[in-house]
């Protein structure tokens, strides 16, 4: 998948809808630490993996596993934050450069929104993508070139401050066009190997659904 030049292998896992789709499956398997939130190391485990480490208060990880994987455990209690903060700090700590975030969506919409728009905040850390069954959400903070492929659906989200984007490559442009509304800039499609996107103010989050 020459679209997705993105290699990291560090992982979080969260306590959503477990991957099933080749491309979340692959990264999950191919990669060397896995940090699940809370009780996303059960999955984990049934799914026949290991945790490298388990972070979050664990209030949702059965005794078994609290048992079995004790000296992996990262407790932390902290209610300003959510499991994926916690996980996103802690591989911060450990000198990570580059994460991919795996199983953020799927269950509640309320976490799933929220689990996504924080991908804004942790990309002015590190370099950050969040991978459903479906696509890859990526925050955009300034003016560049995507890799795509010709037919991919492509949304953009302007967060904040409305963005006025001008685009290059896709099949409805925009010419800076202000996102006003979550919506507007949805259900587009990429018209060849890559697309630009073109602000001078706000912050984005493109998704960039999967080929099948």
């Amino acid at each position: 998948m020459n679209w997705f030049p993105f290699n990291s292998k560090v992982v979080i896992l969260c306590d959503g809808s477990f991957p099933n789709h080749a491309v979340p499956l692959s990264v999950l398997t191919n990669a060397h630490e896995i940090i699940c939130c809370d009780g996303a190391a059960d999955k984990l485990i049934e799914f026949g993996m290991e945790p490298t480490f388990i972070v979050g208060d664990i209030d949702s990880v059965s005794e078994e596993t609290k048992k079995n994987y004790a000296e992996r455990i990262v407790l932390n209690t902290d209610q300003e934050t959510n499991d994926q903060t916690k996980a996103v700090e802690f591989v911060l700590s450990r000198g990570a450069k580059e994460v991919i975030i795996l199983g953020a969506t799927g269950k509640r919409e309320d976490h799933t929104i929220g689990n996504i728009s924080l991908l804004l905040n942790y990309a002015e850390k590190l370099n950050v993508i969040s991978i459903s069954n479906s696509g890859i959400f990526r925050p955009v903070l300034y003016s560049q070139s995507l890799p795509s492929f010709k037919g991919q659906q492509v949304s953009i989200f302007s967060l904040g401050i409305p963005a006025a984007i001008t685009s290059k490559n896709l099949k409805y442009p925009l010419k800076n066009t202000t996102l006003s509304s979550w919506w507007m800039g949805t259900l587009n499609e990429c018209m060849g190997d890559s697309f630009s996107l073109e602000f001078a103010t706000g912050k984005l989050i493109v998704f960039q659904k999967f080929d099948q």
